[in-house]
C-alpha cells in the first residue's frame, strides 16, 4: 500500500512539474547580454572574455571568443547587435563590413570578406576601427 502511494505521489508531482515549468522559465529564453569591458595595452584592444587571436567564434553556442568579437567589432565602429557571444548572421554582416573597411583603408585585400573572425582578422580587430 505504501509503494503505491508513493508511486501515486511521485507521478503526480511529475505531471505538475512538467506542467508547470514552461510558467517557470517564461521570460528566460532570450540570450544573455554580456558587459564590454573595454582595454587598451600597446595599441591593442580587448574588451575582457578571450585575449587570443586564433579562435573563431561560433554561430551556434555562446562562446567567449563570440562575446570577444562582438564586443570589438562595436568599440571598433561596426555594431553587430547584441553581445550574446552567438556569431549570427548580424555580426557575421558586421565583419565583412569590417573586412571591408580594413581593405579600403589600406587600398589592398589584407582580409578575406568573408565575415568571419579568424587568425588573418583578429589583429586588425584588435586595433583598427572607426572607433578605437
Amino acid at each position: 500500500m505504501r509503494r503505491k502511494i508513493a508511486m501515486t505521489m511521485t507521478v503526480a508531482t511529475l505531471i505538475v512539474g512538467t506542467i508547470a515549468a514552461p510558467a517557470a522559465f517564461a521570460g528566460t529564453t532570450s540570450a544573455q547580454a554580456y558587459t564590454c569591458r573595454y582595454t587598451e595595452t600597446n595599441g591593442y584592444w580587448n574588451a575582457g572574455h578571450y585575449s587570443g587571436n586564433t579562435i573563431t567564434p561560433s554561430s551556434t553556442v555562446v562562446t567567449t571568443a563570440g562575446i570577444e568579437a562582438q564586443c570589438l567589432l562595436k568599440k571598433a565602429g561596426f555594431p553587430p547587435g547584441a553581445i550574446d557571444g552567438v556569431f549570427g548572421s548580424n555580426s557575421r554582416a558586421a565583419t565583412k563590413r569590417f573586412q571591408e573597411f580594413i581593405n579600403d583603408e589600406t587600398n589592398r585585400d589584407l582580409l578575406a570578406v568573408d565575415g568571419i573572425v579568424g587568425r588573418d582578422t583578429w589583429p586588425f580587430l584588435r586595433c583598427c576601427g572607426i572607433g578605437m
